[in-house]
């Protein structure tokens, strides 16, 4: 991507590959030929490390943020569910007898202000699309983060509208309702889907070329590795060939996708398993959390790191194909939705329902 009047583009490959999230760690194994040779146990060591580290960008203050929203909003709904519990639970006709019935009613002192939070948080659902149209707002922060809050707010504002409506459904808010439920719904398996694929078609097909290359990188680690025979890692490959991808149904391969990637960390809980003693076994939780031995979690991470990879290059021209068709459903539901909100607000503020 960067190399020019044929010079190394080895030495280009760090600040140019940064740029491509999705492949970030590329760099740091673009060199590992050198460094496997002479001591395999020491030079994996030694590579393997910066490769599987955190990627640059504020990507840890990102992930705080992400940690305290998650915190406060399960905090707010757990309490308000837990407070109005015994009201919820009521028959529609009991309900204006509870005492609760002024705070948690959609127009109450508690009900109107979680309808107000859930309207904006909808909205804060069209930055993620508006960025990729506003040339400004389109270099505040990266893709990957934008699409982690986008995914974030579309999972909050179902549970927060729910709490709104005082888990009735009826009519326009009821149709409203679920058609929201399906776009957050839709919104996980775009998130799944995103990454699994490239942003782009040109970005596909360089990144391609560069994740075959550090497949064969990790590869060698592999072989340089003495912990674990081919025949136990075998486990972590066990794929459908590329004839049988390519002729699967697109939600059949989206379904085996997905089967693959569930069944991958009982897979590396069986390696480690394999490497402990009784003891060990007992302190990881028969191998589900990472053991004491610095050289076993680099050869089970490069193994899983490279089963991903594997599994992500035989599945790429599925997963766009899948990827194109989720576009088709989730931008109808969520551009359908707006408008049943937009009105259900207007209605309300114009007729004082509230």
């Amino acid at each position: 991507m960067a190399a020019e009047q044929c010079h190394d583009r080895r030495r280009d490959a760090a600040p140019t590959l940064a740029e491509y999230p999705p492949f970030y760690g590329l760099q740091t194994l673009l060199g590992f030929r050198d460094k496997l040779r002479p001591r395999p146990t020491v030079s994996m060591q030694a590579t393997v490390r910066p490769f599987f580290a955190s990627a640059p960008n504020g990507r840890g203050t990102h992930q705080f943020r992400m940690a305290a929203f998650i915190l406060l909003a399960t905090t707010l709904l757990v309490s308000v569910a837990a407070y109005g519990l015994d009201y919820y639970t009521l028959d529609k006709i009991d309900r204006p007898h509870s005492p609760k019935h002024k705070l948690l009613k959609p127009g109450g002192r508690i009900g109107l202000p979680l309808g107000i939070v859930g309207f904006f948080l909808f909205l804060g659902l069209f930055l993620y699309p508006l960025r990729k149209r506003w040339a400004w707002l389109g270099k505040q922060g990266s893709s990957r983060h934008w699409l982690d809050v986008h995914v974030l707010l579309g999972s909050a504002a179902p549970l927060v509208i729910a709490l709104h409506s005082s888990f009735k459904f009826n009519g326009l808010v009821g149709v409203a309702f679920w058609i929201m439920m399906a776009v957050g719904l839709s919104g996980i398996v775009g998130r799944y889907l995103y990454t699994q694929i490239p942003r782009n078609l040109t970005a596909a097909e360089l990144s391609l070329h560069e994740a075959r290359e550090m497949q064969e990188q990790l590869a060698k680690a592999l072989e340089a590795q003495r912990l674990f025979s081919k025949a136990e890692l075998s486990m972590l490959f066990r794929f459908p060939t590329p004839e049988q991808v390519q002729h699967m149904p697109l939600f059949l391969a989206l379904g085996c996708m997905v089967g693959i990637d569930s069944v991958r960390p009982f897979h590396v809980a069986a390696l480690r398993r394999r490497a402990m003693d009784a003891r060990g076994t007992l302190t990881t939780l028969g191998g589900f959390l990472p053991a004491g031995n610095a050289e076993l979690e680099n050869v089970v991470e490069i193994a899983r790191r490279k089963a991903s990879l594997a599994k992500r290059i035989l599945f790429l021209s599925r997963a766009q194909q899948v990827f194109q068709l989720w576009h088709v459903v989730h931008r109808p539901f969520s551009y359908s939705f707006a408008v049943l909100a937009t009105v259900h607000v207007i209605v309300v503020m114009l007729f004082g329902l509230l």
